[in-house]
């Protein structure tokens, strides 16, 4: 997977890395034949007293060291631009995925592991990618390159190499094979302590009503001590490897000096050829060091491309149709025939046998006890998930054949908890249609009885609107939604449990608002308060899952058991 997904989103970026492997093996090059030049100023210069060939050779390995700095920055910079860039497409392909999910796949992955998925997944391929464009040419010549170099010198010494090179690969190899395991569990201990941590600012209001911080807090200590647990085993491992590296060299080096020694007595080696052989032994063992830190940091980066590889891979059962039909024969019209809706992994229908049409213009409410599926249902309309049998249609075309983006334009929607986003509340309002006007926010504000609140804000239309709304009361939230689709200028209008947080004269004067200023447009309203659907031109009555009456009000007084019970339930506490 993550040899796939490198190769996806660095092949257009090609020519940068054909620029990273030029620059790189001139680098490499330099670093290769500065040794014997040094050799060669030690052996014919200082031994022979050549001040003049010492300056020459000097000089010119002052030049390559100045062109191998320039090539290596060169060589940085193109593999930066490289990494960077492939991480900006995987966030965006990631984001755009991500993006067309259903709630379906939203729940299956979760929000909190989302993000990570986004955000630390990918900048560990992004980190790879650049060290190893860095490193891919660096550290094969080092150690290639630096074998061929220290035999050349013909010392007699090569039996330290063959030695040092393969105990430092097993020790390198031993750790990876313990490390690999420890990054899966990192990134899932890193999940988790996301998710607690969103949950309760999110929830922090439940969170303190409940005087739950103590316990909250025990709850994200044991998430974070659980990720440092698997931290400190992965960082123990990982500083194993640089001291036991400089301990192989070190020792390596010794043994050079050591036997060398003997051989510069014996008069069989100069002294400028076993000081060019140290400086091989040491590119060679810093070649394999390199690669042994790119091999520790392919185990994190590849369980991270795999977990970016399952969202990658993950369709949306939201799947467009091949024709997809972007002109509905009666535009505002919705109908349910016989729909069945299981969620995944559940043993029974959340719903079954929905029957019902809603005409343009039309007032529907969906009442039913909690659990009843009232949310499910009005969730179809929208295709927030798709329906498991039947068939649920908007505008007279079955929802899973109408184009997304034409759908979705026909219907303004205020979930059960009305989300504002950080800005104003003027690009709340806006979200739906950016041409509106501010004569069209201040009338939707006017329907949705917001227009007397905002006025009182500073800077009005201006006025700024924390992440989530937060900064305004639940009625003023659910208010600013309510204009936010009405904004839309939606062919249907759904209210999900909307008028909750209403007052019974602000909810009398909403609907009132809307049902004048807004004849045309189709109402679904998922209701709790008979006192709001009274007057709906169609009632549909849920009990677990099923329609157990469908009329008006007065209809169903009569005709429903369900019905009436729950009108003499609310009635009962509100007289």
């Amino acid at each position: 997977m993550l040899g796939k997904l490198l190769f996806r989103y660095l092949k257009q970026y090609r020519w940068l890395l054909l620029g990273v492997l030029i620059f790189q093996f001139i680098a490499a090059m330099a670093s290769l034949y500065l040794p014997r030049l040094n050799a060669d100023i030690i052996d014919q210069g200082v031994a022979r007293g050549d001040t003049a060939y010492i300056w020459s050779t000097g000089t010119f390995m002052l030049v390559i060291s100045l062109g191998q700095i320039v090539a290596s920055i060169i060589a940085t910079y193109f593999a930066a631009r490289a990494a960077m860039a492939a991480g900006r497409d995987i966030r965006l392909d990631v984001y755009e995925k991500v993006s067309g999910f259903s709630e379906r796949e939203v729940s299956k992955f979760g929000p909190g592991s989302l993000i990570t998925r986004n955000t630390n997944d990918v900048q560990q391929v992004q980190m790879l990618a650049m060290m190893g464009a860095t490193m891919l040419v660096t550290a094969p010549l080092l150690a290639i390159g630096g074998i061929i170099m220290a035999l050349q010198q013909d010392v007699g010494l090569s039996w330290l190499i063959a030695v040092s090179v393969p105990l430092l690969l097993l020790f390198v190899l031993l750790i990876i094979s313990r490390m690999v395991p420890l990054f899966r569990s990192f990134q899932k201990k890193l999940d988790a302590v996301n998710r607690v941590m969103r949950e309760q600012l999110t929830g922090v209001r439940v969170v303190r009503a409940f005087v739950r911080e103590d316990i909250e807090a025990e709850r994200f200590a044991v998430a974070n001590t659980d990720i440092m647990v698997v931290g400190r085993k992965v960082g123990s491992l990982f500083v194993l490897l640089f001291p036991v590296a400089m301990l192989v060299l070190n020792v390596t080096v010794i043994g050079v000096i050591w036997f060398g020694a003997i051989q510069v007595d014996a008069g069989t080696v100069e002294i400028g050829t076993l000081f060019a052989f140290m400086a091989y032994v040491g590119q060679i063992l810093m070649g394999v060091l390199m690669a042994s830190f790119m091999t520790i940091m392919i185990p994190r980066a590849a369980v991270s491309a795999e977990r970016i590889g399952e969202v990658l891979a993950s369709e949306s059962t939201l799947t467009r149709a091949a024709s997809p039909v972007t002109a509905f024969p009666t535009p505002g019209t919705v109908a349910f025939d016989d729909v069945e809706f299981t969620y995944p992994g559940a043993e029974s229908p959340v719903l079954q046998g929905i029957t019902f049409e809603a005409e343009r213009g039309q007032t529907v409410a969906i009442v039913g006890s909690t659990g009843s599926g009232k949310t499910t249902l009005v969730s179809l309309i929208p295709r927030l998930f798709d329906v498991t049998g039947g068939a649920a249609r908007v505008g007279g075309v079955d929802v899973r054949e109408a184009d997304l983006d034409y759908l979705w334009k026909g219907i303004g929607l205020v979930p059960q908890r009305p989300f504002l986003f950080s800005g104003t509340v003027a690009s709340n309002l806006r979200f739906g249609r950016e041409e509106a006007t501010d004569e069209d926010l201040w009338k939707a504000l006017e329907i949705a009885q917001g227009k007397d609140f905002v006025e009182e804000m500073e800077g009005q239309l201006n006025a700024r609107i924390a992440q989530g709304g937060t900064n305004v009361s639940g009625g003023q939230r659910q208010r600013l939604a309510i204009a936010r689709a009405i904004v839309h200028q939606p062919d249907i209008l759904i209210f999900d449990d909307s008028f909750s947080a209403l007052d019974l004269s602000t909810d009398a004067r909403l609907r009132q608002a809307l049902w004048r200023e807004l004849p045309a447009v189709t109402k679904i309203v998922v209701a709790q308060r008979v006192s709001t659907i009274t007057d709906a031109d169609r009632i549909v009555v849920l009990e677990d899952g099923r329609m157990v009456g469908v009329g008006t009000h007065d209809e169903l007084l009569e005709t429903s058991a369900t019905y009436r019970e729950i009108v003499e339930s609310q009635l009962g506490v509100e007289v």
